[in-house]
């Protein structure tokens, strides 16, 4: 007969690896061909011009220029207008 009782496994203490999301070149910065601007998921920032949308949703340049970061309301599926956050390079 066991003294102790047996060391079973906690369901605690696993944590996944970040993926570092997030706006990496803000507004008025310098940016060239291909540089990544956002990495997102889903699209919480739309591409605008000379932007471009990766299968990841990341956005990057597509030309070289500096980033403007604007506003633009757009009808959504319901019909309502609904403000989008649009990223373009200049």
């Amino acid at each position: 007969m066991a003294h102790r009782k047996a060391g079973g496994s906690t369901t605690l203490g696993r944590d996944s690896v970040s993926k570092r999301l997030g706006v990496k070149k803000f507004g008025g910065e310098k940016i060239t061909t291909g540089q990544i601007i956002v990495r997102q998921r889903g699209t919480k920032f739309r591409p605008g011009k000379n932007v471009k949308r990766a299968e990841d949703d990341t956005l990057f340049a597509m030309k070289e220029g500096a980033v403007k970061f604007t506003t633009k309301k757009i009808k959504s599926f319901t019909g309502r207008l609904v403000s989008r956050k649009v990223i373009s390079v200049e």
